[in-house]
Formats: C-alpha cells, sequence, structure tokens
C-alpha cells in the first residue's frame, strides 16, 4: 500500500513438527514411508500498518496472530511472501542487515515474567538496548534516557535496583514497555500485554499505551482476544481465521456491519446487558487442526452460507470499498 509504514504480500510460515527420522516412518500400503507434520500457522496473509495506526488483528486461539508478528519482526523466517517497511523489502536481510530495522520495531510480549531476564536489575534491562544500538553513547546519556523513559510509562526511579520477581506482573509489564520504547521506535508489536493482568490494570496499561502512541507517534501492531480492548483502541482491525485474514476493516465499520459470516459469529459473542434481541450465533462443527486444512475455504466446514465453491475455491482477499476487504465468495456474490 503507498505510503504505508508496513506492508506484508502473501505472508506464509509453516512449522515442521515431524520429529527425528524414526518419528516420521510410517506403514502405507504394506511400503514404509515417510511422513512428515507441517502445521500450516500463517497462509497467504497480506496487510499493510499505516504510520501513527493502531491495527488490531484478532481470531480464536492459534489462529496465526502471534506468529504472524513474530514473522513481521523477523523472530520467525518467512517460508514464502513479502515483508516491506517504509517500501524496502527487509524480509531476506541478514541479522547485520536487519540491525537498523530492530531499533525501528520493537515488541511488548504477552507475558513480562518470561521476557525479562531474571537476572539483570531494571536499570541494566533498560539500559542494555540503548547500548548495543548506540555503542558511542555516554553512560551519562544512557542514563538520562532511561530516567525520561522510566517517566514517561510511570516507572517508580527507586526500582533501578531491583529484579522482575520483585514485581506484580502489571509493574512489570511498565518496564517492559518501558524497554521497547528505550531504542525510540516507530512500529510497536503488542502481543496480548494485558491478557495476563487484572482488569484495574490493564486499564492503566492501555491508556499508557496511548499516552506513548499520542506523545511518540508510535505506530501500533495490537494483537488480542478482548474485542472491548480492540473497539477502544483500534483504527483497524483484521480478524484471522486458520492462518488466513478473513475480513479488515475500519474498527467502526467492522463493529456496526461485519460482513464475513465469521466476523459476525465473533462478535455476537460479546454479550450485551442493554439489548434483550441480542442473538448469539452459534457455529457449527469444530475447528479444524492446521496441520490438516480443509480444502477451499478454511471456514467452509462452519459456514452456514458455504456452497460447493466455497468448499473447491480459496476466496482472495477482495476490497468491498470504504478500506473493507473481505475474504469471501458468499459476500463477493451479494448472497450475504
Amino acid at each position: 500500500m503507498k505510503d504505508s509504514l508496513i506492508d506484508i504480500k502473501n505472508l506464509v510460515k509453516h512449522f515442521d513438527i515431524s520429529g527425528g527420522l524414526l518419528e516420521q516412518l510410517a506403514v502405507s500400503k504394506g511400503r514404509v514411508i515417510r511422513k512428515r507434520t507441517v502445521v500450516r500457522a500463517v497462509n497467504d496473509v497480506s496487510l499493510f500498518v499505516n504510520p501513527g495506526e493502531t491495527l488490531s488483528v484478532v481470531g480464536e486461539s492459534g489462529c496465526g496472530k502471534s506468529t504472524l508478528a513474530r514473522t513481521l519482526l523477523g523472530l520467525y523466517p518467512p517460508d514464502g511472501g513479502e515483508i516491506y517497511y517504509r517500501g524496502e523489502r527487509i524480509d531476506g536481510l541478514t541479522q547485520h542487515e536487519m540491525l537498523p530495522y530492530r531499533a525501528k520495531m520493537q515488541m511488548i510480549f504477552q507475558d513480562p515474567y518470561a521476557s525479562l531476564n531474571p537476572r539483570m536489575t531494571v536499570q541494566q534491562t533498560l539500559e542494555e538496548p540503548v547500548v548495543f544500538h548506540n555503542p558511542s553513547i555516554s553512560g551519562s546519556e544512557v542514563k538520562d534516557r532511561v530516567a525520561g523513559v522510566m517517566q514517561q510509562v510511570g516507572v517508580d526511579p527507586t526500582w533501578v535496583d531491583r529484579y522482575p520477581h520483585e514485581f506484580s506482573g502489571g509493574q512489570r509489564q511498565r518496564i517492559s514497555i518501558a524497554r521497547a520504547l528505550m531504542v525510540d521506535p516507530e512500529f510497536v508489536v503488542a502481543d496480548e500485554p494485558v491478557s495476563a493482568l487484572d482488569v484495574s490494570v490493564q486499564a492503566q496499561i492501555l491508556n499508557l499505551l496511548m499516552d506513548a502512541q499520542e506523545q511518540r507517534g508510535l505506530t501500533y501492531l495490537f494483537i488480542t482476544h478482548d474485542l472491548s480492548v480492540v473497539r477502544h483502541i483500534s483504527s483497524r482491525v483484521a480478524v484471522m481465521y486458520l492462518g488466513r485474514v478473513c475480513e479488515l476493516a475500519p474498527t467502526t465499520n467492522l463493529f456496526e456491519s461485519p460482513r464475513h459470516p465469521y466476523t459476525r459469529a465473533l462478535l455476537s459473542a460479546i454479550p450485551d446487558l442493554y439489548d434483550r434481541r441480542h442473538k448469539y450465533i452459534k457455529l457449527k462443527g469444530e475447528v479444524p487442526t492446521p496441520i490438516d486444512l480443509p480444502p477451499g475455504c478454511v471456514f467452509n466446514g462452519r459456514c452456514p452460507h458455504a456452497d460447493g465453491r466455497c468448499s473447491r475455491e480459496i476466496p482472495a482477499l477482495v476490497h468491498q470499498g470504504s478500506e473493507i476487504y473481505v475474504a469471501c465468495h458468499a459476500v463477493e456474490e451479494g448472497r450475504i
């Protein structure tokens, strides 16, 4: 997309979980064959993220949200497709060539206790990325930058000599956010940053992220299961199902008039205490495994509008106007 900060084209990421050679051997029709088991986590995903916006990615557990984010940042090598940062292709770069982009793209992980080094104090944790990306920076400049970021995210200055195990979940997440901001990034991936926190603490962290976005001009890719959070903070929303994007739309459009059958079912699960006519859409069947994806549209086995074409042909993500994109044959044909 022209002028986008991040542009992903036909991204693919699979994981081979076959194990060792002996685990791959199987008997078929009296012959010993070698059978590979592959998890198709991300399949032909195309997205763009505009500067300054918050694009939320939602979907059921196992749909590929986190894998998409980690592949985008280069934590996983892609198996296909292209990734662009401000028009420059970055998916084929070496680790050394990626260094300038590492500082521009940062990640806030779901579990701050697992992502913080238990042997490093808060001071050491926050200084490390600055010194790594700016070898010539002076000690006083590092300390000034640490103090400034700590103040911005509400990290108490008296915490600098303490270790991660001495903090609560919310305090650790503030430290994780501070670490991500230390190198002054442009793009931040937040992978369910509030899912493990109490509701009152969630609100504090969300407000902190929104304030940082306003003050620093940050762009977010926000991954979450909480649709109320999505509605509160997002500019646009991408809905994923079994490794594919089924709908991409501005937040207001998506919540007020969802088009894809899966999006409609997902949003119908949100409780509404004030609408007695609220109807929950119950999908039939079970979610298929990403090891053995169904042919055609991955949602066809649970979709009430599926027909023969849906079981044969994978729907493309088609522009429906007003920045709305939908991958559904029924929507494309005007059946829903």
